[in-house]
């Protein structure tokens, strides 16, 4: 990594050199990319986490300064300090050209596939969550794999700046389908048994939805089947499939991201107090042992967002069918009430709910993961 930071310095030179880095960023790709910096790289050290402005980010993290671009480009853009724009690509077209404006010419932009491969390698190292690529394939075939992921559209998207080649076992499904009379894929969420009307509030779960209630009908439960965005994915190949199979992975999710000092910081982020109240409530009136482990799963670091899995078809079905109820309940016990909004907070509350299954579960099921790819 250093090498790479500060390619065209002799060894000798690199030995001289302290290598000090900032990262642009306060939220949880910056925190992932910087633990994962600080496990795998020591000689590389982090000074600073830059924001375009301080309000509602930390004053520190893991004791480092955060600080506004703007003071940081007074008191230290003339040293040299290489600068890591840790943030969704999306954003970093408008980054840069603010380093641009302040000179500060020496910044590395950590795209979803630098992103993915830092944290493989962390993972790797730390041997806390299983990385697939780390499993062996079978040199033959027994049998062929049943894989079937969706993938979400909405009549609102933005077009891609960029052509991407899907897999042939990904199928677009239009989420919020009930909410527009425009049709953007071939699968709407607003047929069979849907809840396709709540997708304000549900994002992408009124696919996730769809696909448990509608589909599956005649599968042993060893067959794969997932969900991913318009806009991100999980990197899986075709060899990552054998693999799956040949291991026997039960499911298959995105390295978890990191929060500091837990991720309790992500719900106090993204929901409202009274919701995650709520939401807790419903956990414990339907799935008490659930609620018991809580504070220790919400205690911990690693948090997985996105709610994007592939899972055997018997587990996707037994996750469904423990979120959706709580979820319902959550709708009933928020104020205002689920019906009467419309401002994304159970997609939220459901990446929570993700985390909290799947830490319940490590022991019991083989839990693999791969990186999140953003496409622009």
């Amino acid at each position: 990594m250093a090498e790479r930071l500060y390619k065209g310095y002799t060894e000798e030179e690199h030995a001289k050199r302290e290598r000090r880095i900032a990262l642009y960023g306060a939220g949880m790709v910056a925190v992932s990319i910087y633990y994962a910096i600080k496990t795998l790289h020591p000689d590389c050290r982090i000074v600073y986490f830059i924001v375009s402005e301080t309000k509602d980010n930390p004053e520190e993290i893991d004791h480092i300064p955060v600080m506004a671009l703007e003071e940081f480009s007074k008191l230290f853009g003339k040293q040299d300090i290489k600068i890591l724009v840790a943030v969704p690509e999306n954003h970093h077209s408008v980054i840069v050209a603010e380093l641009m404006k302040r000179n500060l010419k020496d910044y590395i932009c950590m795209d979803s596939q630098k992103e993915a491969g830092l944290m493989e390698q962390y993972y790797r190292r730390t041997k806390m969550f299983l990385p697939l690529r780390s499993c062996q394939q079978k040199k033959q075939r027994e049998k062929e794999i049943s894989l079937n992921v969706y993938i979400t559209r909405f009549h609102k998207d933005v077009p891609l700046k960029k052509t991407w080649k899907l897999p042939e076992w990904t199928c677009p499904i239009q989420a919020g389908a009930a909410l527009t009379d425009r049709s953007v894929a071939p699968i709407r969420d607003n047929t069979g048994d849907n809840i396709s009307e709540k997708n304000g509030n549900y994002s992408e779960l009124s696919a996730l939805y769809w696909i448990w209630k509608n589909t599956g009908k005649g599968l042993t439960g060893d067959e794969y089947v997932g969900l991913f965005h318009y806009r991100r994915i999980l990197d899986v190949t075709e060899e990552d499939i054998y693999s799956m199979a040949d291991n026997g992975i039960d499911v298959v999710l995105p390295y978890p991201t990191i929060h500091a000092p837990s991720i309790d910081e992500h719900h106090r982020r993204y929901v409202k107090d009274q919701d995650w109240v709520a939401m807790v409530s419903a956990i414990e009136e339907l799935a008490p042992e659930y609620a018991r482990m809580m504070p220790d799963i919400f205690s911990q670091p690693y948090f997985y967002n996105y709610n994007m899995l592939i899972a055997k078809r018997r587990i996707f079905d037994e996750f469904c069918g423990w979120m959706f109820p709580i979820l319902k309940r959550t709708e009933e016990l928020s104020s205002p009430r689920g019906w009467e909004r419309a401002d994304r907070y159970i997609g939220y509350l459901g990446e929570n709910l993700t985390t909290l299954y799947f830490m319940y579960h490590k022991n019991h099921w083989k839990i693999a993961h791969v990186g999140r790819l953003m496409l622009v």
